[in-house]
């Protein structure tokens, strides 16, 4: 696929305007040179040309926005100077597998006060003697040199760093208030636990309700014992009335035949 139907590809129906990165990995450049591409994409801020066979950055347009190129397993061996003219803000650029071989050219980059990152992985140059430290003298500016400083301390993974500042947008929202759905969990608790008391207070109601019957039921049981005993107690008097008359009744009779006999004699 050429470059330029790649372009069209990642425009997708949107403004060139619009793009802030474009990916034209392992399409085909015409005559090494990069088409297609202009000064209309003027946000972009990052720009992948790997594998397309590029040997020459003389068509590359100004793309003042730009902080990061990535430029390798292409053919170029010179032409650097372009960079500093076209791109004068950028921070890293990857020329891993590249045909570069002597510092000569690479002392273009020296223009390029912003650039932190460098990679010459895989190129001739790498092979020189002290290359590191030349590296390092010739470009000042520059940090890190195949991903390490020149203490030997890697430099930090781009990736790890959108995840340390993931981990601390959640650490903020942790902070800002508890996550989705906690407070229904909890009023949903705090529901159970009153539906609990509702049902341990009727359990103790329906006690007392039971207690009090079972006290009702025994005084009625005590009136029923006193109705009982009150009604043997009339019956024993009553028969009681009943001897003590008959007794009158004998005695009086016995008086009236002593009161006859007298009258007989």
């Amino acid at each position: 696929m050429e470059m330029k139907t790649k372009i069209n590809q990642e425009l997708r129906n949107r403004a060139p305007e619009e793009l802030t990165q474009l990916i034209l990995d392992n399409c085909h450049c015409v005559n090494g040179e990069i088409e297609g591409l202009n000064d209309t994409f003027k946000k972009l801020e990052f720009l992948s040309m790997i594998n397309v066979e590029l040997s020459s950055l003389a068509r590359l347009p100004n793309l003042n926005k730009l902080r990061k190129l990535e430029l390798s397993n292409n053919k170029i061996s010179g032409g650097l100077e372009v960079l500093a003219e076209k791109c004068p803000n950028l921070t890293h650029l990857n020329l891993s597998g590249n045909k570069i071989k002597d510092l000569s050219a690479l002392e273009a980059l020296q223009n390029l006060k912003n650039l932190k990152s460098l990679d010459l992985f895989n190129c001739e140059i790498t092979t020189l003697e002290d290359y590191r430290e030349s590296i390092f003298e010739l470009l000042q500016q520059i940090t890190y040199l195949d991903g390490f400083d020149q203490e030997d301390n890697e430099a930090p993974d781009s990736g790890a760093e959108d995840d340390e500042d993931g981990d601390e947008d959640d650490e903020e929202e942790d902070e800002a208030g508890p996550p989705e759905g906690f407070e229904e969990e909890e009023e949903e608790e705090e529901e159970e636990e009153e539906d609990d008391e509702a049902g341990s207070e009727l359990g103790e109601g329906e006690e007392e309700v039971g207690l009090s019957y079972l006290m009702r039921e025994e005084i009625q049981d005590e009136e029923d014992d006193d109705d009982y005993v009150e009604g043997e107690e009339e019956e024993e008097e009553d028969e009681e009335e009943e001897e003590e008359e008959g007794l009158r009744g004998e005695k009086r009779k016995r008086d009236a035949e002593d009161d006859g006999e007298e009258e007989d004699d």
